[in-house]
């Protein structure tokens, strides 16, 4: 019972102080379960965050693209060191990319030296600030859109030089299952992912689809860049002090197509599917040992701007052991607008936890809180 108090007190500290609208947490440890909220699932109605409702997860899809991959290995159809122009000849070889030396472990672990394509200056000038967003909110992306996109800019390292997030490269995965299967993406995560896991609220996005089945809460974005921004100058050093000023309202952003995440993200679950589908990783329920193994050979992600003291293996992430007394957690995590899902337990996936906000990112330290909370770990003390 102290650990469900504590995760309480830190989902009223979310909505209290980090300015979260609604928050809900879903514990399932050994045989107890258990789910709280704060805030709410609606800012007019006051309607509160229940269970079960219908999330969008964002990277946290990353883990699905991979495990397709893995099982695709499995089945002999592919190796995780097959380079890119084995299977999509040419897709790479531009903007100073090498498809011959890029390969799909590369893609999978953010070692490729794609750039983060989420800084591109196209993304930025559609989504980046209020008028660019409700102008492009609608927009749909092809295929042929991310796979331009993810070498728009230059390289930012050789291949397995270093860890950089490139929705790109997941871009480039997705393309890959495609062309080995003949199927859709969609299909082949229905086939190796959902249907083994009994993932019944857990689905790819379609590309127009703009609803959620209910339950839903809304989403809510106040992640946006400051009037009169020069978003050419956009880098990862410098992002967050271009933000637009936090007192300002919040803009809903339920409604909005999500087609140019696809493979890099674009799932939608609940937080009961998600403990099923992280603990069936972390645990090795799903791949062969084979495949598992390589899933968690993590790479460090030390020097790069995304999240501090993990690292990070094909999909999925594992908090550093050195800063978590040797006590491993393993997870994935998501944000897209108006939606932060993190999803994190222990290795058997016997305990796991999952966290949803209805807005995006905007503090690690609700992530630490709730780890400290529910697992007694202090990550990065």
């Amino acid at each position: 019972m102290a650990a469900q108090e504590n995760v309480q007190q830190v989902l009223d500290w979310a909505v209290a102080e980090v300015g979260v609208p609604g928050i809900v947490a879903d514990v399932k440890d050994g045989n107890r379960t258990w789910f709280a909220t704060a805030g709410v699932a609606d800012i007019e109605t006051g309607t509160p965050r229940q269970p079960w409702e219908y999330l969008h997860t964002g990277s946290s899809g990353k883990a699905f693209t991979a495990a397709v991959l893995l099982a695709l290995e499995a089945e002999g159809r592919l190796s995780l060191d097959d380079t890119v122009n084995t299977w999509l000849p040419g897709v790479l070889d531009a903007g100073g990319y090498d498809g011959n030396k890029i390969t799909i472990r590369h893609l999978l672990s953010n070692t490729s030296g794609l750039f983060s394509t989420g800084l591109a200056p196209e993304v930025a000038q559609r989504y980046a600030t209020r008028a660019g967003f409700l102008q492009h909110r609608f927009d749909t992306y092809t295929l042929e859109d991310m796979l331009s996109l993810a070498v728009s800019q230059p390289p930012v390292g050789a291949p397995g030089e270093r860890f950089e997030y490139s929705n790109g490269g997941f871009h480039v995965a997705g393309a890959i299952i495609e062309k080995i299967t003949g199927n859709s993406y969609a299909d082949e995560v229905e086939r190796r992912v959902i249907q083994p896991l009994g993932l019944a609220d857990t689905y790819v996005r379609p590309v127009q689809d703009l609803a959620y089945p209910d339950p839903y809460p809304r989403a809510y974005s106040k992640m946006f860049f400051k009037d009169g921004t020069d978003l050419a100058t956009l880098t990862p050093e410098n992002w967050e002090s271009l933000m637009e000023d936090p007192s300002m309202p919040p803009l809903d952003v339920t409604q909005v197509n999500s087609s140019g995440a696809w493979s890099a993200g674009n799932v939608v679950s609940t937080t009961g599917d998600m403990i099923r589908f992280v603990s069936a990783l972390a645990s090795g329920t799903l791949l062969p040992p084979a495949q598992h193994r390589q899933m968690w050979t993590t790479v460090s992600t030390e020097g790069s701007y995304w999240m501090p003291h993990a690292r990070y293996g094909l999909g999925m992430f594992e908090f550093d052991k050195q800063v978590t007394g040797g006590r491993p957690l393993r997870g994935v995590g998501g944000s897209l607008w108006g939606s932060w899902l993190f999803t994190v337990g222990t290795p058997d996936g016997g305990h796991t936890i999952a966290v949803h906000t209805n807005t995006e990112w905007k503090s690690w330290d609700v992530l630490f809180k709730v780890i400290e909370a529910e697992f007694g770990i202090s990550v990065g003390a």
